[in-house]
């Protein structure tokens, strides 16, 4: 069965030339030009993966994209943006993007990011319908729930710094490169600015670290970061 896109483009030209890529590809595309048709579309069908631009009419794409989110935490969104500055880029992954891509690209690496976002996100839902639950001493990370607690304590994460800890738990006790986690957790190999993993490294910190008896993640200075101690799944 052939994947479903959704392109919301306002930009006949660029929209016209991603959708001839795409169905060159084998995807099945849908093409809207405005936010508040993006969202009914989003809402009315299911898309294997949503190619949004940020600068809409009517509508801007984070604003398209945290409604998105309010209902649909698994549909893979790529961002098109024409900003470089790091707070857009941190500013639509916080609003819960997958990835995003500036203009103006390469189609090659467009294609490479949405084979990549589809990709990661089956095997999200795999360990999902898993619903493993792991514990790495008094912090327990329910996966298929997307509950965290520790000590007890519920603790809130949004889906990205959700995803970094699975990933850090996952390689418990193992030093991860900032490039392994962009690879890694944002699903693509990343050129350019690596601090967004430092930030959200900082999230998590003062989210699952805070106000506890010992800290559970760890700064390896030159190297990278770890989660660290005993751990347990079931």
């Amino acid at each position: 069965m052939r994947k479903r896109i959704l392109v919301v483009e306002d930009e006949a030209r660029i929209a016209r030339v991603i959708s001839l890529e795409l169905k060159h590809e084998g995807y099945a595309v849908e093409i809207v030009d405005n936010g508040k048709d993006a969202i009914n579309r989003a809402k009315e069908e299911k898309w294997d993966l949503i190619l949004l631009d940020v600068m809409l009419p009517e509508m801007s794409g984070f604003e398209v994209l945290r409604r998105l989110r309010m209902e649909d935490e698994q549909t893979p969104v790529i961002l098109l943006t024409a900003r470089n500055s790091v707070f857009d880029k941190v500013n639509g992954l916080d609003h819960g993007a997958n990835d995003y891509i500036t203009k103006p690209f390469e189609m090659e690496e467009l294609l490479a990011r949405i084979r990549s976002a589809i990709r990661v996100a089956g095997a999200a839902q795999e360990k999902k319908n898993a619903n493993t639950v792991k514990i790495l001493e008094d912090l327990e990370v329910d996966e298929g729930a997307r509950v965290v607690k520790r000590a007890g304590i519920a603790i809130e994460l949004t889906r990205r710094e959700f995803d970094l800890l699975v990933f850090l738990l996952d390689h418990c006790n193992q030093v991860l490169s900032r490039d392994q986690l962009l690879n890694e957790v944002w699903g693509f190999d990343y050129i350019g600015e690596t601090n967004v993993v430092d930030v959200y490294i900082g999230y998590l910190r003062k989210k699952i670290d805070h106000g506890f008896s010992h800290p559970l993640i760890h700064t390896v200075r030159g190297v990278g970061f770890m989660i660290k101690g005993q751990k347990h799944e079931h």
